[in-house]
């Protein structure tokens, strides 16, 4: 009995020494939430920045508005990357950010993919006949009313005229990489997403590019949070660099700040 009891107590302290010993190298890392289409992007660019300073990196991704209401929350973030500034203006007038580090990173387009073999891209128009090409299937956005990508993808639409037509045939995804993966998987046979996640997957083509006056600026904008550690603006920097615009332009973004 008493060496089942000491067993036992042997275990719980092996757990715990497990659970601190991560908490203490956290302590020293960076944590940086950016939107979900900045991951392929960033997942070169954090390793390479590890390499040349030493300083540890830890990326999570997600929805602009699901990482905005986390910090709100109170999450550890240092750094925040949203795919607009709708999210950042609200961490902003909350006072969860610092403005004085605020910049517009890099840019972005939309449009609009099917699985790849498809027609070449074409420039979308109020003539397109998109819910024709559906063929009864589904649209794959992300979430229209909240997330970044598919409040674009909303606008563009209403824009050319097409909304009223498929809005019924919209399969919303938490994210425009979870849209993303449903046109790649077959699951939807067109996506509207962000020009630069066409990079991250090989099974899907540009079929069609919405023009720039049919949606908002993309801007990606990032900033410090409010108890960001002094370590996060080595990082911020870095992704003005020139290793990481590189990076940046070969997937598919642009640099609004030139």
């Amino acid at each position: 009995m008493q060496f089942d009891t000491c067993r036992r107590l042997v275990a719980v302290a092996a757990v715990c020494g497990a659970l601190v010993a991560p908490v203490r190298v956290a302590a020293a890392e960076v944590l940086v939430f950016a939107a979900a289409s900045l991951k392929t992007a960033l997942d070169q660019i954090a390793p390479e920045f590890e390499a040349a300073t030493g300083q540890q990196v830890t990326v999570s991704f997600a929805a602009s508005s699901v990482l905005a209401r986390q910090i709100q929350l109170g999450a550890p973030a240092d750094l925040f990357i949203s795919a607009n500034t709708a999210w950042m203006d609200v961490l902003e007038r909350n006072g969860d950010i610092d403005p004085a580090s605020r910049v517009d990173l890099v840019g972005n387009g939309l449009v609009l993919i099917a699985r790849a073999g498809q027609p070449s891209e074409q420039t979308l128009t109020p003539d397109f006949d998109l819910s024709g090409q559906l063929k009864g299937g589904y649209l794959a956005m992300a979430l229209v009313d909240a997330v970044p990508a598919g409040s674009y993808g909303k606008a563009a639409l209403t824009a050319l005229g097409l909304w009223d037509d498929v809005q019924d045939q919209v399969a919303q995804a938490d994210n425009v990489r979870a849209a993303l993966a449903l046109v790649a998987s077959g699951a939807a046979p067109m996506g509207v997403v962000y020009r630069s996640d066409v990079q991250a997957e090989a099974r899907v083509d540009v079929v069609g590019v919405f023009p720039e006056g049919t949606h908002p600026v993309i801007v990606y904008p990032a900033a410090l949070t409010a108890t960001a550690r002094p370590e996060a603006q080595v990082f911020l920097d870095y992704l003005q660099s020139e290793p990481a615009t590189g990076i940046f332009k070969a997937q598919g973004f642009t640099l609004p700040h030139g």
